[in-house]
């Protein structure tokens, strides 16, 4: 049965850095939302546009009727004759075709040209929802990477802590070490195993993070490729902090929406000012129309109109300056999110700097507390010192261990900050 259930079990997904930064770039739930919110955007354009086109409207009708000739102001009266005040039931069939055409609307175009700064402003808050995807996979993948490393550290600690139990038992055999020697060998052993099963969790939920990142199910096994290296997070950004900060003025995504949000603004105030300008439309409809079917005759009208607004009670201009007020809002924004770049790329120039200094420190701190343990077993071997500087010596080596995977975790993620501050998150490799 154990057998069989292990054959059923689904094969895990092999995932690499790269692989997990381009799926949350293109696929992620939160970017397949911005993609429809673009669409949107785009259909309110053809909505938009509209009112410039064309209209075909066909219609049929049948009528029967009568009616109060003096409700019409009809006064004919005739000695003898005339019409009766109540005219009886007629029929009237009439059927045709309506055309409807704008010739000048100014502030339609504005519109138009409102609806596409707003599309624009779609898809550039699209490709934000991907940059921000991208890098908060980024950093999920480096948590999980982080937790597949310490429980690679734990797995180490429970080994080492084995050997001790040995030495140790092999130690009081002997006669040169006292059983408490044993004792706090197997202390140390308990708690390395109980250091592994928190770890084992730590990774577990990570993994679980990490595949929410993806929008995957959260039950899908996960098996990364990728460990935390020296190069992994790597992104083509510029080494200088002045270059990155130009390019990510240029390339980032929330940049170019704010500036899109302040032009559809800005063309929306145009079309509200123009609305003030005359408006000329063309009307023509042709069609039959008669008491019977077979008797109707062909009927038509043309006409041509012209609109010229002169006060809706100052509507209009109420509209205007909330538009302008949304234009200088947005100003603000841009200031203040130009600022924030510069911010984030210094922020992340420096956090590169000191993840680099701790990795050096840390990697040489792990080496020596290698020697401290490897000296410390063998002096208790010689049976010169007792098991306490072996479990100190051991302990050093967890912290140095953890010490060394958090440099490594803080240098990636350093660089991904880095590419997320200039804007390309989804170039991580």
């Amino acid at each position: 049965m154990v057998s069989g259930a292990a054959a059923q079990a689904p094969a895990p997904l092999r995932l690499s850095f790269a692989e997990a930064v381009r799926r949350a770039a293109g696929t992620a739930p939160v970017v397949e939302l911005a993609g429809l919110r673009s669409d949107e955007a785009q259909a309110r354009v053809r909505q938009a546009r509209a009112t410039l086109l064309p209209n075909l409207t066909a219609t049929a009708g049948w009528v029967n009727r009568d009616f109060n000739k003096n409700s019409l102001g009809i006064k004919l009266s005739f000695p003898g004759a005339g019409l009766p005040t109540l005219i009886r039931p007629f029929n009237t069939y009439d059927s045709r075709l309506q055309v409807t055409q704008t010739l000048v609307d100014f502030s339609s175009v504005g519109r138009v040209r409102a609806a596409r700064a707003q599309a624009a402003g779609a898809r550039a808050e699209g490709g934000a929802a991907s940059e921000a995807s991208a890098g908060a996979t980024a950093l999920a993948y480096l948590r999980a990477a982080r937790a597949d490393a310490v429980v690679g550290a734990r797995q180490a600690d429970s080994t080492i802590a084995a050997e001790l139990v040995i030495l140790a038992e092999a130690q009081r055999r002997a006669g040169v070490s006292a059983a408490i020697d044993v004792t706090r060998a197997r202390t140390q052993l308990v708690v390395a195993a109980g250091a592994l099963v928190v770890a084992r969790n730590q990774r577990d939920r990570a993994r679980i993070d990490l595949a929410r990142a993806l929008g995957i199910d959260p039950a899908t096994p996960l098996a990364l490729t990728d460990t935390l290296t020296a190069r992994l997070g790597a992104a083509d950004a510029p080494a200088t902090p002045d270059s990155a900060i130009a390019l990510a003025v240029a390339r980032r995504p929330d940049l170019a929406a704010e500036a899109a949000r302040a032009e559809a603004a800005r063309r929306s105030a145009a079309a509200i000012t123009a609305e003030r300008l005359p408006r000329v439309g063309l009307e023509a409809d042709y069609g039959s129309n008669g008491p019977t079917v077979g008797s109707s005759i062909g009927t038509g009208q043309i006409a041509v109109q012209v609109t010229l607004p002169i006060l809706d009670g100052f509507r209009r201009e109420g509209r205007a300056a909330e538009q302008q007020a949304v234009v200088r809002e947005s100003d603000v924004r841009t200031r203040d999110l130009k600022q924030q770049i510069a911010a984030d790329v210094t922020g992340a120039f420096l956090d590169l700097g000191a993840a680099g200094a701790q990795q050096t420190i840390a990697a040489e701190r792990l080496r020596l507390a290698q020697d401290e343990l490897g000296q410390a077993r063998e002096r208790f071997k010689a049976g010169v010192a007792g098991n306490i500087e072996v479990i100190d010596a051991q302990a050093s080596l967890i912290r140095a261990r953890d010490t060394d995977i958090d440099a490594r975790f803080a240098a990636a993620a350093a660089r991904v900050n880095l590419a997320r501050a200039v804007g390309l998150a989804r170039d991580l490799h």
